[in-house]
């Protein structure tokens, strides 16, 4: 999630300032400039068929097809043109540029379902009565967790990004880093994340898919690697963190509230034990 792509189409002739956008019919944003345009992940087109959305439109285009692009506007004495429909890849925009809000987030929950009936949520599909658990973290591969107060990893930092080099721009959405934690450091908890941006045109489809959530929507699967330097003793330690070493909680997805209760808290390493 809070995954997209920015993107320059180049102008066309006569000009148009463009107010209303769709890449294969999945509204993009607009307010930016003329003939610049946000295309979300997550958004999906006006008839929500949650198998096909901004995810799968990125995908297209790092796969090297055309896509699909419409615009309408109210035209101005310097943009008179009205609409426009076209198709547009990656060799014909000026600009393609992954620009991510929120990834590589810094530990996440373990969700669980309680009640008596399949749940459809962002953690897949929930059965019933504690049917089965789901998580969302690489554990002791997850980069900030091998580098959990963020000594080597900032603003600048060079990252892998979807088969090509990416940067670190900002914290992500939702950064809190003043969870509970182990003593050797490790988050408990959600905690940090990382706002990420990319050259579109560079990445690889290997390392980039769109991808539907059954009866949720769609998201994008993307690669991301991030270089942690050893700097002393302190950095051997955190990056040898092991998934016994890594606790979150698991919580009921079937209490329809902001804050759900924790059941119990857990290692990766059971996790993974299956």
């Amino acid at each position: 999630c809070s995954s997209g792509a920015y993107f320059n189409f180049g102008h066309s002739d006569p000009p148009i300032k463009m107010q209303k956008v769709w890449m294969d019919g999945i509204p993009a944003y607009t307010g930016m400039a003329a003939v610049d345009a946000y295309l979300g992940a997550t958004e999906l087109d006006e008839s929500n068929n949650m198998m096909h959305g901004g995810a799968h439109v990125i995908e297209d285009l790092v796969k090297g097809k055309a896509v699909r692009l419409r615009a309408t506007a109210y035209g101005t004495d310097c943009y008179p043109r009205k609409e426009m429909d076209t198709y547009v890849s990656l060799k014909t925009v000026n600009q393609a540029v992954l620009f991510n809000t929120r990834n590589c987030y810094q530990n996440y929950a373990c969700a669980t379902n309680s009640s008596s009936r399949t749940l459809y949520t962002y953690m897949g599909k929930l059965l019933p009565e504690f049917g089965n658990a789901t998580f969302s973290s690489a554990g002791e591969l997850s980069p900030l967790m091998n580098d959990p107060y963020y000594r080597t990893v900032g603003i600048g930092t060079r990252i892998f990004l979807g088969g090509a080099q990416g940067f670190v721009v900002w914290e992500g959405t939702q950064f809190n880093p003043g969870v509970p934690r182990t003593d050797a450091g490790v988050p408990k908890r959600p905690a940090g994340s990382l706002a990420v941006i990319g050259d579109l045109k560079q990445m690889s489809p290997e390392f980039l898919r769109g991808l539907t959530f059954t009866k949720y929507g769609t998201s994008l699967g993307l690669g991301l690697g991030v270089p942690i330097p050893i700097l002393d003793e302190e950095m051997a330690r955190s990056c040898a963190v092991t998934n016994a070493d890594i606790v979150t909680g698991v919580f009921d997805y079937s209490q329809p509230t902001r804050s759900r209760p924790v059941l119990r808290e857990v290692t990766y390493a059971e996790l993974r034990s299956g």
